[in-house]
């Protein structure tokens, strides 16, 4: 049998036991285990043990990490950072296979066992970014999952041929379909949803949409989004990112809206931004909503933040919606985790006998101070294999 044994852990800050994790699996929780012949064992010497963390929202492929430090010069609009990012890349010779790994390297020492990819596709760079991350998907297999989304953040109507490398993309692989703002970046919303809707069917993917689109506007687009994933019997199987305009003023609409998404079965994914009106995350949860997190932008052409971490991004989705309850804070660490499990379809999460064997140990009292401290990762396992220990990958 080959496997792990980890000794006096506290699953989710509850009492201490041993775990067995057995090809792959969690196969006994329980006092006093004795490890089975071929299988290791770590002394978690009663540190917190919590699932994997799930990034659900991130750019593998155009980070800038290990490349020397470039002045920001994103914006001020969207589409001008979108230019000025394509423009750049091609100037920086920046090789999407490198900066992919160095970024899922950064994502294993912090914890995440599973992560959501957007990689951009366009007539500029075609194929680059989806080759790149595929590689790193496959040489990270054993520590990380890696999920990839054909992303148009150019556009893809607006650039004729993205729609054709959108398919190429699916044809090798890719996991999901991508769109982008239909109304301000393509100006063509119903266009742009056939287009989507229209790929997703064809080769039988989930979707992912960025949705940057403010006020009413962004409402418009969700009620596209939402009614077509209806139409389609897609519940489930689409998200929302950013979802602006649900941090509109308006109560009222955003309530609505709110209806609308979770009859649908649509969900949200948000970085709790803080330069962006960000979606109530309680107000989500409480209109049956699947909500969940992602850091987005990390250390790219359009930030020079972030860091990896999926606990630190509980951190800053709690202060951005005001949660301070160690109940609170519960909520802000499910949407780093299971809820991003439950938004990537993924079978076998938690910590209960039968899931997957992943697991992340932290020194902290409880689920609430491990968000608020954000402590270095004193073990990471994936299916029973450490991957990284005290904030380090292994390999």
């Amino acid at each position: 049998m080959t496997g792990l044994l980890l000794t006096n852990v506290r699953p989710l800050g509850g009492e201490s036991v041993d775990v067995l994790i057995a090809d792959g699996r969690i196969a006994r929780m329980g006092a006093g285990l004795d490890a089975p012949e071929g299988v290791s064992v770590e002394d978690g010497a009663g540190a917190l043990l919590l699932p994997g963390l799930v990034e659900a929202h991130v750019h593998l492929d155009k980070n800038v990490l290990g490349l020397p430090w470039r002045s920001n010069s994103a914006g001020p609009t969207i589409r001008q950072t979108i230019d000025n990012e394509r423009r750049l890349r091609t100037e920086l010779g920046m090789d999407p296979a490198r900066q992919s790994a160095r970024l899922a390297a950064l994502c294993v020492a912090n914890g995440s066992t599973h992560i959501r990819s957007h990689i951009d596709v366009d007539t500029t760079h075609g194929l680059a970014g989806v080759e790149g991350v595929l590689a790193t998907k496959e040489a990270f297999r054993d520590a990380v999952e890696i999920q990839t989304v054909a992303f148009p953040q150019s556009g893809l109507l607006t650039r004729p041929g993205t729609l054709e490398l959108m398919a190429a993309a699916l044809e090798m692989g890719v996991d999901v379909v991508g769109g982008i703002d239909p109304c301000t970046i393509e100006f063509d919303p119903k266009g742009h949803v056939d287009a989507v809707f229209g790929l997703a069917q064809k080769f039988g993917r989930p979707v992912d949409i960025h949705l940057h689109e403010p006020n009413e506007l962004g409402l418009f687009s969700m009620t596209l989004i939402a009614e077509r994933t209806r139409a389609l019997g897609m519940a489930g199987k689409v998200a929302i990112g950013h979802a602006f305009a649900l941090g509109m003023p308006d109560g009222a609409a955003v309530e609505a809206m709110l209806e609308v998404l979770a009859a649908s079965g649509v969900a949200v994914m948000t970085t709790g931004p803080a330069g962006h009106p960000a979606p109530p995350v309680k107000r989500l949860r409480a209109a049956g909503v699947d909500v969940c997190a992602g850091s987005d932008n990390i250390r790219d052409l359009w930030s020079p933040y972030g860091n990896g971490d999926m606990l630190d991004r509980a951190r800053l989705v709690g202060m951005r919606n005001g949660l301070s309850t160690d109940e609170d804070l519960r909520l802000a660490f499910d949407l780093c985790s299971f809820a991003g499990a439950k938004m990537m379809g993924l079978s076998g999460y938690g910590l209960a006998v039968g899931d997957v064997g992943d697991g992340v140990l932290v020194e902290a009292g409880s689920v609430a101070e491990a968000v608020v401290l954000a402590p270095v990762r004193k073990l990471v396992v994936k299916r029973g294999r450490v991957v990284a220990r005290d904030g380090r990958p292994t390999a």
